[in-house]
């Protein structure tokens, strides 16, 4: 993978917020809803009442506008391999994460995802970027993996998906490059780390304060980091799961209405997309990436 120049990309993120370079998506060619966790399994359980039902070609076009949006601002699209067996590692999110020396690999917990480091090792490996290193204490997931800011990472687990083993063994491996790291616990209920607090701007995040325990919000606070408090109704339903394009610029979902108007109302533009098939399914647009390269902050 060469840039214009011939010259492979400088790979790597410091954050979280600053302008979107590369990002790392998949395909939902095999997508299909399956029992994965409290999420889809919500949408499972309610369905004779609420009538939903998944639509693949539906998906797929939900899919195309969110690459859409990325590519009209500039961000350069690459993707894992499609797999019928792995067939939900287009959440790109999970099975890496970056950093600023390299890839984390992840070692998943979902038995339907449990190889779905495979893919993301063969990327990073054809791609000539860098992996740092690899979960292997506990399952730890890279929605889990949440860098507040340069220099801090919060790392969070609810032992359904990231364990608490896995959380401290990536804990201490930031730890010894010279940054903050911080575990916490959370609600299964919300998956991951990035179902709850995501970075929106420099000092400036997105969260669910009623779903955090009052010290982890505290200690946020304490960093200086103004919270963009959103209700638990909207958060349970992943709308706090935003990425943050920069320039002022959020791809957030149709369904976060409140948080979308208040964003706007702060000045940022907003992109909306429909992402039902997506977040019914048990993950929203921040689940679907993983950023590959941001400017720095």
């Amino acid at each position: 993978m060469l840039s214009a120049s011939g010259k492979s990309p400088d790979w790597g993120i410091t954050n979280d917020h600053g302008t979107l370079r590369h990002v790392l998506l998949g395909r939902p060619d095999h997508f299909r809803w399956v029992e994965a966790g409290p999420l889809i399994g919500r949408t499972l359980a309610n369905a004779d009442r609420t009538g939903v039902r998944f639509d693949l070609k539906l998906a797929m076009a939900q899919h195309a506008e969110m690459v859409s949006i990325y590519e009209e601002n500039g961000v350069n699209c690459h993707y894992l391999e499609s797999d019928p067996v792995l067939h939900r590692n287009f959440f790109a999110r999970d099975s890496s994460a970056m950093t600023p020396w390299g890839a984390l690999i992840c070692h998943m917990q979902l038995k339907v995802r449990r190889a779905d480091h495979v893919s993301a090792i063969r990327f990073h490996q054809l791609n000539g970027i860098p992996i740092w290193n690899y979960a292997t204490a506990g399952h730890f997931e890279g929605g889990d993996f949440n860098i507040i800011e340069p220099g801090r990472v919060l790392i969070g687990y609810s032992g359904e998906r990231s364990e608490k083993e896995g959380a401290e063994q990536v804990a201490r491996l930031v730890e010894a490059e010279g940054w903050e790291a911080l575990t916490a616990p959370i609600s299964r209920e919300f998956v991951h780390m990035d179902g709850l607090i995501v970075p929106l701007a420099d000092k400036l995040a997105v969260a669910c304060v009623d779903a955090m325990e009052p010290w982890l919000v505290e200690t946020i606070r304490g960093w200086g980091i103004e919270l963009v408090d959103v209700g638990y109704a909207e958060a349970r339903n992943l709308g706090v799961n935003l990425v943050a394009l920069g320039n002022g610029k959020v791809l957030s979902m149709a369904g976060a209405r409140d948080l979308n108007e208040r964003m706007r109302a702060m000045g940022f533009e907003v992109y909306d997309p429909d992402m039902s098939m997506f977040t019914l399914g048990g993950g929203g647009v921040h689940c679907l990436c993983q950023a590959l390269k941001r400017d720095d902050v």
